[in-house]
């Protein structure tokens, strides 16, 4: 210690008029004392550094509060005032540092040094090794895109539930955000089907295959729940005896645009959305949904992808009416020209997106 000893009778003299040049001169002087053998000082020597430094440091050159920044972030006691006041430096260049590692900067400096300082700061606390709830919950509040997709990216990161939901919210705009949270291991059932019910079906896609083979299954069953409970409500159709009688034409070579229209003019909707189903090779969950909604669209398209005739798409139709309802003439004629109309290379684009939705 006699080299600091030395040094402190100017060392008021140079805090208050030596250039930064020479001030960092003596704060690298001193912290190479500190340095030579960090791990053998006792408190009382942390102490005498940190009263030494605290003073010197903030007004070096940006080149040495650099490297002592880079140095000091490093150790697991290095003197802590002096720690915290050069996290708290604008310069993100000195913050970094102790920012991303420093193991002296407890949870109440993190958060309060991410309230008050910039996105910098925020995106810099994120590489950290390990990151509590009460830091994430600020930075899932203050960070913008970066910060919150690092944050996520973050293996060490720990989220309260309400900022688990507020990552889930602003995933469903980010998709490089939902395929970060899709890999986590503490993504629960819950937030996995809130993840997947509001990201478009291509990032879905990508999804399942970034992740392990363990979370693709639990994907698979998700979006099986997802799609269960967009049924509408009311009793569900049993399509198991419609399925085997398919399976059987099938086998038999018989299913074909005759037997579908055999279905469809005997009312059988079942039978009928089998057949579709097992034609176009599309769910049969989502089929009967597409099918069985408020307009009849789904039908001209899978008529004009399976290049079908108007008869048997017109017997879909009245099909999708019911026995006791009969559509005009005006209506069906209209139905005849949108069919016509329609172009097999767009009917063809719309059935593989509605195979798609069955991949993931």
């Amino acid at each position: 210690m006699t080299v600091a000893t030395s040094l402190i009778p100017g060392l008021d003299e140079i805090v208050k008029r030596g250039d930064p040049r020479r001030r960092g001169e003596i704060a690298r002087a001193i912290s190479d004392l500190f340095f030579q053998d960090p791990a053998k000082l006792r408190p009382e020597l942390i102490d005498l550094f940190d009263d030494l430094l605290i003073d010197l440091v903030p007004h070096a050159e940006l080149t040495s509060r650099v490297d002592l920044a880079e140095r000091f972030s490093r150790l697991d006691n290095a003197p802590p005032h002096l720690v915290n006041q050069l996290a708290r430096e604008n310069e993100i260049m000195v913050a970094g540092p102790v920012l991303r590692r420093s193991p002296v900067l407890d949870d109440a400096a993190l958060v309060e040094i991410a309230r008050l300082k910039g996105q910098g700061h925020l995106l810099a606390m994120t590489e950290r090794p390990a990151l509590s709830s009460v830091i994430t919950d600020v930075l899932v509040e203050r960070g913008d895109r970066d910060v919150v997709r690092r944050a996520a990216g973050n293996a060490g990161a720990v989220f309260s539930p309400g900022s688990y939901s507020e990552l889930i919210k602003r995933a469903a705009r980010d998709g490089v955000l939902t395929l970060k949270i899709g890999q986590r291991d503490d993504l629960s059932g819950e937030h996995l089907k809130e993840l997947l019910n509001g990201t478009l079906d291509v990032i879905r896609r990508r999804l399942s295959t970034v992740v392990n083979p363990a979370r693709q299954v639990e994907i698979k069953r998700a979006m099986a729940a997802i799609e269960e409970a967009a049924l509408p409500p009311g009793p569900r159709r049993d399509f198991s005896a419609a399925q085997r009688t398919v399976l059987t034409l099938h086998r038999e070579g018989h299913l074909g645009e005759s037997a579908l229209l055999g279905f469809a003019k005997a009312h059988k909707y079942e039978e009928a959305v089998a057949s579709l189903s097992a034609m176009a090779g599309i769910r049969l969950s989502i089929l009967d949904r597409l099918i069985s909604g408020d307009r009849y669209d789904p039908i001209l398209i899978l008529g004009r992808m399976l290049n079908l005739g108007w008869p048997t798409v017109r017997a879909l139709i009245l099909m999708w009416h019911g026995p006791h309802r009969t559509p005009a003439d005006a209506d069906l004629e209209q139905a005849r020209a949108n069919f016509t109309r329609l172009m097999p290379s767009t009917a063809d684009r719309v059935v593989k997106f509605w195979r798609n939705r069955q991949t993931i």
